[in-house]
């Protein structure tokens, strides 16, 4: 198995919904995500992915988020707009994105340098 791995990045705020402290209140990141995507067979070039390819597939995906207010972006809308949610979002919207050749693994998201959630399944 094949494991392949980019970062991407955003600058968004959010306020975390009935949260009991200061994360109830606007407030904003620089959101560091990292995608590790898992494939067994090379193709014809001897490469399971391109990497080019990965990260303007992340990009497309992350590019909604970019200097937003979390809270007004589908399906932040409604769902609360956390770091553990947008993990799975994202995991779940890269799912539709990288077709057959590969499968995501897992997309870990970092709200700081020193903090970060990983979903996978």
């Amino acid at each position: 198995m094949y494991e392949l791995t980019v970062k991407g990045h955003f600058d968004a705020a959010h306020a975390l919904r009935g949260y009991p402290g200061e994360c109830k209140n606007l407030h904003g990141h620089t959101w560091d995500v990292e995608v590790t995507v898992q494939g067994e067979d090379l193709d014809g070039i001897d490469i399971v992915y391109d990497f080019k390819q990965l990260k303007a597939d992340l990009g497309a995906v992350l590019e909604q988020y970019d200097h937003a207010y979390l809270n007004e972006v589908p399906p932040f809308d409604v769902l609360s707009p956390t770091a553990e949610n947008l993990s799975r979002v994202v995991y779940e919207r890269l799912g539709e994105v990288v077709g057959k050749e590969v499968t995501v693994k897992e997309v870990a998201v970092w709200e700081s340098p020193i903090a970060k959630i990983t979903y996978r399944r």
